[in-house]
């Protein structure tokens, strides 16, 4: 008989105080949470060093019932490269695999100590998944790999994922030793387990499981705004997060904004889009020349999370951006979104996963990333919905679904089944 909330054991990268990325917030949440399902959190992360930008405010969300242990963690590109140059073993498989031999000891001490029911691990630092994967030979205990973004690509031979050859074949190694090895794997997105179940045909169906990403209630309460405090002149279209020049590339949007003011649309009295954190802005800026509308885009600076939950509740508008080659994928920041209530303005794939989880939502603001001229129409007709008030939102029942405590209890649920094979 369970006399106590059982544990897990939590390796993980992506934890406060590292700054900024939506793998922060979903570690941090089912940290949080889980024990309101019966599961004891013990986290094994890195010590800050590793970190090259911090923020100790969300260290303060952790709850008390969270053991964290930190080991040290040398990330090749800042700590061992002379001249800029390091030798590309030492990045395999990422910058960050040091980690592995202070992290698997310490999680040896740690199942002593804590006698954990399971391991979970979470990707895209793929070091995490070797130190649960070691963890779980030496254990036996049930391991759960928490993928988030696929670990390959190879729907396009001439554009695979990654495309390095040398960690192309470590990813799949790797994935491969997953397959083997965890009694569940977790996908964030309907078209990740599909890109699972192709690649790894022999694999059972019950190992895949859906937990999305999500959003987090506190810090909407935090943020402390509901809506824009009144009507501003210029119309504000905000894109939170990380533009990627692939995945994410705006070069169409942009000359879309060039073509709607050539032919009177738009212009920077009546329209501003913000592009917050971009993580590329050099890159932005030369585009932003290239195109002429500096003066209707705006690069702004990293923040911290609860100002870029109240700026994107005081937001006219958000913009998601997503290309063709990541229909598996969902942004995160697409369920901050819904949560805000505010107009969604989508350029991504009509075939994608995104689009799919927006229309699911009831929100059609939706244009195709890949076209300029679509990119110019979808824009159009969602400033002139916004500006009247009837572009769509999310209902309440579909936001609710979508809360951080939502995908928790799902976790929970799957720690549940995985601890209970292993006893049955």
């Amino acid at each position: 008989m369970v006399t106590g909330p059982r544990r897990v054991l939590m390796v993980a990268y992506h934890f406060p105080p590292l700054a900024g990325g939506s793998g922060i917030l979903r570690t941090l949440a089912f940290a949080r949470h889980l024990p309101e399902c019966g599961w004891q959190p013990l986290v094994l992360s890195p010590r800050p060093f590793a970190y090259a930008q911090q923020d100790d405010a969300q260290l303060a969300q952790l709850g008390a019932q969270a053991t964290v242990r930190r080991t040290l963690a040398l990330d090749a590109g800042r700590h061992l490269a002379i001249a800029g140059r390091y030798p590309r073993c030492l990045a395999l498989p990422d910058r960050w695999s040091s980690w592995w031999l202070s992290a698997v000891p310490a999680g040896l001490r740690m199942i002593r100590a804590y006698r954990p029911d399971a391991i979970w691990s979470t990707y895209p630092i793929a070091t995490a998944h070797l130190i649960a994967l070691t963890l779980q030979k030496l254990s036996g205990l049930p391991w759960i790999a928490d993928q988030r973004d696929p670990m390959l690509d190879d729907s396009d031979p001439l554009a695979p994922y990654p495309p390095e050859a040398r960690l192309h074949r470590m990813h799949a190694w790797i994935e491969q030793r997953i397959a083997a090895r965890s009694a569940a794997i977790v996908c964030t997105t309907p078209g990740a387990i599909e890109a699972h179940r192709r690649r790894l045909a022999h694999l059972a169906g019950e190992r895949l499981a859906l937990i999305e990403n999500g959003y987090d209630e506190d810090g909407f309460g935090a943020a402390g705004l509901d809506g824009p405090s009144g009507r501003r002149r210029r119309f504000l279209l905000l894109h939170s997060g990380v533009v990627y020049p692939s995945e994410r590339d705006p070069q169409p949007l942009f000359e879309a904004l060039a073509r709607l003011r050539r032919d009177g649309e738009l212009s920077a009295a009546t329209f501003q889009l913000v592009l917050r954190a971009t993580g590329h802005d050099a890159w932005l800026a030369g585009l932003l020349a290239k195109y002429g509308v500096a003066d209707l885009v705006t690069l702004a600076p990293l923040q911290p999370h609860h100002a870029a939950l109240q700026e994107m509740l005081a937001a006219d508008g958000l913009l998601l951006l997503q290309a063709a080659n990541c229909n598996a994928q969902i942004p995160a920041k697409l369920y901050e979104y819904l949560r805000c209530r505010r107009p969604v303005l989508a350029l991504t794939d009509l075939a994608g996963d995104s689009a799919a989880k927006l229309r699911h939502c009831g929100i059609d603001t939706i244009g195709q990333l890949a076209s300029s001229s679509d990119c110019a129409r979808a824009l159009l007709r969602f400033l002139e919905l916004a500006r009247q008030g009837r572009a769509p939102l999310a209902s309440q029942a579909a936001i609710a679904l979508q809360s951080r405590q939502a995908r928790s209890n799902a976790l929970a649920d799957l720690l549940d089944q995985v601890s209970h094979r292993r006893t049955a």
